[in-house]
């Protein structure tokens, strides 16, 4: 090509660029046309994947921006956006249509700051969880649409109630002193949820995700876990009941980024309800069982908090100008926020990574476990941490770390093999019996008292 055309291609570009940032409502074919034409203007960091298909066999997308699509890079942290899990809140559809847009053009404009985040982090955007559901507000538009149409799937199920309940687990647990993290899924739990909600479960159990925020509409507010309250007492509406989790210091900060990224939503007064800084303990605001937010806290690695964006569900196309601007930084910086705290390798004496350990932090009664590859991902504030990684046929490390407000700090552990004794003997009425025998005929009573319950 010669070389003065080459600037004038690229401008061409930019500008092909800036005319599909079209603000407007997108239906499902729509949507899709959208998501693939980024894909096709940045298809060296970009990759499209579908993790399901909603009851009536729509398909649900997902665009992923990284340096190596398709593929996780140690010590590179994993990140999701979800909108439209209520089919008739729009506007998160529609913001992480046009994010996905301008991470790309930006990217092709070599914008260090949105370069720096595609190379080091690996985002995942699902603009729509509910399809179904928005072609059934659509079809009603922003004049006429009724408060709940089209919010739940095609089966008449709100997704946001939908999850496994693990909160009642957890709270049961917290009493006889059980975890509060990677809780089990129950026996049935499959046939328990909707088509929607069993390809996200499958989705966030198969990539380590470290932050992540879903996207609502009807308030504008961040909201942080828990959403559901221990006492089951409080549960009717707008009763205010706070419940924190161990990470409540935490969650308030990555509410409060988004929240003063936001042009007016850190200012409290929005349709009509007041909230300090624009955030909320979930439980505080209202109990709410089954939902996504608390489920991905108590099973799997990731922080998520729920976005909720504009007073309107379904605002007309001549606000979308004004609320994309309102948002757009505040959807940059929460991303952000998943390069904070400590991150490392877990491996063995011969560098091999190891899958599934426990990264415990004294004082914070939440655990994380180690990726596939034995990279960790644990956010936390800055402050002095000690750190305990255990593994089982390991010997447990503690390590004491800072963490600046900047970038993460590297922790890296290497742990050690446990030595193998053989059971000591022993003798017991005249019987030689080693000690694993010893302990099943001699059951202490607090135990069995344990195991009755």
């Amino acid at each position: 090509m010669a070389r003065w055309l080459r600037p004038l291609v690229g401008a061409l570009l930019l500008l092909e660029g800036a005319a599909a940032l079209s603000f407007l409502h997108h239906r499902y074919e729509e949507l899709v046309q959208a998501l693939f034409r980024v894909q096709s203007l940045c298809p060296y960091v970009t990759r499209i994947y579908s993790i399901g298909r909603s009851v009536e066999g729509r398909h649900l997308y997902v665009l992923e921006f990284s340096d190596y699509p398709g593929i996780h890079e140690p010590l590179e942290p994993e990140f999701k956006y979800v909108g439209n899990m209520h089919g008739n809140e729009v506007l998160g559809r529609e913001l992480l249509l046009q994010l996905s847009e301008f991470l790309c053009e930006e990217y092709r404009r070599g914008n260090e700051r949105i370069t720096r985040l595609i190379h080091d982090t690996r985002i995942h955007i699902m603009p729509s969880m509910n399809p179904d559901g928005y072609e059934v507000a659509a079809k009603q538009g922003p004049d006429s649409n009724g408060y709940l149409t089209g919010r739940n799937n095609a089966n008449g199920v709100d997704l946001n109630r939908n999850f496994p309940d693990l909160n009642t687990l957890m709270y049961y647990s917290r009493e006889i002193s059980g975890p509060n993290h990677h809780i089990p899924l129950p026996d049935n739990w499959k046939s328990q949820v909707e088509p929607e909600t069993l390809a996200v479960i499958q989705w966030i159990s198969s990539y380590n995700f470290v932050l992540s925020a879903n996207l609502h509409g009807g308030a504008v507010v961040a909201n942080y876990p828990y959403d559901k309250s221990q006492d089951q007492r409080f549960r009717s509406h707008r009763r205010t009941v706070n419940t924190p989790t161990p990470d409540d210091k935490l969650f308030q900060k990555l509410a409060k980024t988004y929240s003063y990224a936001h042009s007016w939503m850190h200012r409290g007064w929005n349709c009509g309800d007041y909230f300090a800084d624009g955030i909320t303990n979930g439980a505080s605001w209202y109990s709410l069982s089954k939902g996504m937010q608390d489920f991905n806290y108590l099973h799997t690695n990731c922080f998520e908090i729920t976005l909720e964006l504009s007073c309107n569900k379904f605002p007309p196309e001549e606000d979308l100008e004004r609320q994309w601007m309102a948002n757009r930084e505040a959807l940059v910086a929460f991303i952000e926020e998943v390069h904070q705290g400590i991150k490392g390798m877990v491996s063995d004496e011969n560098n091999n990574g190891i899958a599934g350990a426990v990264i415990s932090v004294q004082g914070i009664s939440h655990d994380i476990t180690s990726g596939d590859m034995g990279d960790y991902f644990r956010l936390l504030l800055p402050g002095t941490y000690t750190v305990t990684a255990s593994a089982e046929g390991y010997q447990p490390l503690t390590v004491t770390t800072t963490v600046g407000p900047a970038a993460p700090s590297l922790v890296h552990f290497q742990l050690k093999q446990e030595v193998v004794r053989k059971p000591a003997e022993r003798k017991v009425s005249g019987t030689r019996m080693n000690s694993k025998a010893l302990q099943k005929k001699v059951v202490p009573r607090a135990t069995r008292r344990g195991t009755q319950r």
